[in-house]
């Protein structure tokens, strides 16, 4: 038994972290219409907190991280931050999941720093639609920030598209039409309830329709052999350069393969998604904590972590932070 092994024989090894809570992005789904607030800079953890808090995780077993938001990339020195974590014992793999806007500027760069991979989050190929999903008008900077991930390196490059009925659920065979000569992975994945992001039983389209939808189309070729931890189903297409991939983790929850911590942009560890339990490493840190202190919240926090999330009508009902204050 590794050390990040919980209650129920899971091992993780997968962090994700949220590096702030501010976005360039108002989309829908993910910030709630009423906003958030926003915490004080002396709030987040520093660049240096980050780090030190990795390289804890990494001792205890952990091999990937990934940043998040809000947007990871507005955040100042996002390079510096993918510098410190690839340089620490264990990790072997450190990527970004951005909404793309500041991309083309950060592409290169990133690159250069180590970072491993990229997912681009983008829910319509349409100019307009991307308007009233996101609120701001920045469509083609985000269609500017793939093709500059893709010039600098990043293959297989992957692009979340969250589906919602009535909203853009026309455009699936759209997106898988998009990746057909180029070498990214379109990943459809459900819409997720949180409270006040507008999901209703509605607008949910579960992911064997849409690879029912595909699959009248287009052969889906079943892409090797998921492991345990893998949260997608991948298939490709004869004759394309890309690939597909379904996220179902509403109709097909994926919980007992679960080996993901997130830490919050201030300073929590938090062991599931959907619940609203976190235990603060942030303070304990700024009180000069030892680092055996916090690797005892960090394990207290694990053996806290549920066998699986609730119903969609709790999730509803629950005081949990929004999508963009998690991260995802």
């Amino acid at each position: 038994m590794t050390a990040l092994t919980d209650s129920f024989g899971r091992r993780h090894t997968y962090l994700r972290i949220s590096v702030t809570e501010r976005c360039n992005l108002r989309c829908v789904y993910c910030m709630p219409s009423r906003g958030i607030r926003l915490k004080a800079k002396s709030e987040l953890l520093t660049l240096e907190e980050i780090a030190r808090l990795t390289e804890i995780f990494a001792q205890l077993g952990v091999e990937k991280v990934r940043l998040t938001g809000g947007e990871p990339l507005v955040r100042n020195g996002i390079e510096e931050l993918v510098e410190k974590i690839k340089e620490i014992p264990g990790i072997n793999n450190v990527s970004i999941t951005t909404n793309g806007v500041l991309l083309k500027e950060k592409a290169h760069s990133l690159k250069s720093a180590g970072l491993t991979s990229l997912n681009v989050s983008l829910d319509t190929l349409r100019p307009e639609r991307f308007e009233l999903i996101a609120l701001r008008d920045y469509f083609f900077r985000v269609m500017d920030g793939i093709e500059s991930a893709l010039f600098a390196g990043f293959h297989q490059l992957k692009l979340n598209v969250v589906v919602m009925g009535g909203i853009n659920d026309d455009e699936v065979l759209d997106f898988v039409e998009f990746v057909g000569d180029k070498p990214i992975n379109v990943r459809f994945i459900e819409y997720m309830p949180f409270k006040f992001n507008g999901w209703s039983k509605a607008n949910f389209v579960p992911g064997d329709e849409i690879k029912r939808r595909i699959s009248a189309v287009y052969d889906l070729i079943p892409a090797g052999a998921s492991n345990s931890h893998s949260v997608s189903k991948d298939f490709s297409i004869y004759g394309f350069l890309g690939s597909v991939s379904f996220i179902n983790s509403i109709s097909e929850p994926f919980c007992d393969g679960c080996n993901r911590l997130r830490l919050t942009a201030d300073g929590f560890i938090k062991p599931c998604l959907f619940y609203p339990l976190k235990l603060n490493l942030r303070d304990l840190m700024r009180s000069n904590a030892s680092d055996a202190e916090l690797i005892n919240v960090i394990l207290r926090a694990l053996s806290m972590k549920p066998e699986g999330h609730p119903s969609t009508e709790e999730i509803l009902n629950m005081e949990n932070e929004s999508m963009v204050e998690v991260g995802g």
